[in-house]
């Protein structure tokens, strides 16, 4: 494999261990795979109850959640470097974001608690992600991801995960001219085969970006998956790492 691949979507944290997603799980996963490092955000049951429709914020949570976001910043071994991303919830609490920072993660399905969008602190954290210009990770109903490009955060780097399987689907971004745009990026992680290959044929490689859903892919088998395209050396080099690494060094500019 390429060195210096970067999985540009992981899980990490140790509150919710089910399954385990700790930094040392991680890197169980992928021994002498040339993966260098990793994007990585809190498991959701760490910053708010996914099962509970109806689900009300509570100190205990705004206390986990920042505990969880925080651990991030904590981890990190001699030789793997880890992108801590910001996993915002209902309290917008932007003003817990550091310079180590490099991403917000922004995530909900549609049987889950919904963002407060029309939250004045929402419009307040989205100018601050702009400030930093943080990329987005946006895992959304299809309509509030529209609602979140065109008008909330226009110009934003945006993040679809999956090729957009989770957000509506990845021929529904291409019918409504999504990937065309410059600002949208896209990450390959559990996303089909045809899919990935269809938005190299018509996109390119520029941003597009590997990544594995770790603990619910496999960092390898993903980035297999990659390989497996037959690409052109420089495309590889960029689907693995460079398209994101060139969007964390932008990130967080004060």
């Amino acid at each position: 494999m390429i060195p210096d691949i970067i999985d540009a979507h992981a899980h990490c944290g140790r509150i919710d261990a089910f399954p385990p997603q700790d930094l040392c799980d991680y890197l169980s996963h992928i021994g002498g795979s040339g993966i260098g490092g990793a994007v990585m955000f809190s498991p959701v049951m760490e910053i708010y109850d996914r099962y509970d429709p109806h689900f009300r914020d509570t100190g205990e949570w705004k206390r986990t959640r920042a505990e969880s976001n925080g651990y991030l910043l904590s981890v990190g071994i001699p030789g793997f470097e880890v992108y801590p991303y910001f996993f915002i919830w209902n309290d917008f609490a932007v003003e817990q974001l550091t310079g180590a920072h490099k991403g917000i993660k922004w995530h909900r399905h549609p049987d889950e608690p919904v963002y407060n969008y029309g939250d004045p602190k929402c419009a307040a954290a989205i100018k601050e992600i702009q400030r930093r210009n943080m990329p987005v990770c946006l895992e959304e109903e299809f309509e509030n991801t529209l609602y979140f490009i065109n008008e909330l955060a226009p110009g934003v780097n945006v993040i679809i995960p999956h090729c957009g399987m989770l957000n509506g689907g990845y021929d529904l971004f291409r019918r409504h001219g999504i990937w065309e745009m410059p600002n949208i990026y896209a990450d390959t992680a559990l996303a089909p085969v045809g899919d990935v290959s269809d938005y190299i044929s018509r996109y390119g490689c520029e941003r597009l970006m590997f990544g594995s859903d770790f603990p619910f892919g496999d960092p390898v088998s993903e980035a297999h998956k990659i390989l497996r395209l037959k690409l052109t050396g420089e495309q590889e080099r960029a689907i693995l790492g460079l398209n994101i690494k060139r969007l964390l060094d932008a990130s967080n500019r004060k």
